[in-house]
């Protein structure tokens, strides 16, 4: 026989049925988050450092050109990164995550991957939002991004109040 908890349930995190499962009208939850790969930050210089790494003498180049745009991912003030919540879609700048722009998930109509955009090498594309019928966001070097576009569609299923077709 299982005793009920005697400990009180704090009234900023109610309990949940399922672990993880917080419905947006009680708090905003984290989803998935995505760092843009080295060919989001810098599209032409990743892409010499991609060719100098599929010849095998100037491979060694190749990677030291990518190391400033690896390190440039970290930085403090300048790195970005992709967060997928409950509510919204955003981009967020910062060592402390803060939104520069974002979108609801009510609002997304579409989630398109440039198919022109997509590289094989680094495993990245470039995603976009579409809502009304207008671009609203615009997301470069999102590592695996079939995987992350799915999420999204799949957040805005199932957290908007309407069907969706």
């Amino acid at each position: 026989m299982v005793e009920p908890s005697t400990t009180p349930v704090s009234a900023a995190h109610p309990r949940q049925a399922i672990t993880g499962l917080v419905p947006p009208q009680t708090r905003e939850a984290l989803i998935r988050e995505a760092w843009p790969t080295v060919a989001g930050l810098h599209a032409g210089l990743a892409a010499l450092a991609k060719k100098l790494m599929q010849t095998y003498l100037l491979a060694p180049v190749g990677f030291l050109l990518l190391l400033p745009l690896f390190l440039l991912k970290f930085a403090p003030f300048l790195c970005r990164r992709y967060t997928l919540t409950n509510r919204r879609l955003m981009i967020q700048r910062g060592l402390k995550p803060a939104p520069t722009h974002e979108v609801a998930l009510v609002d997304i109509d579409e989630v398109r991957i440039d198919l022109n955009e997509v590289d094989a090498f680094y495993v990245s594309g470039t995603l976009t939002i579409v809502s009304k019928g207008q671009v609203v966001l615009t997301l470069p070097g999102v590592p695996e991004p079939e995987g992350f576009r799915q999420t999204i569609v799949s957040a805005r299923n199932a957290w908007t109040p309407y069907p969706r077709v």
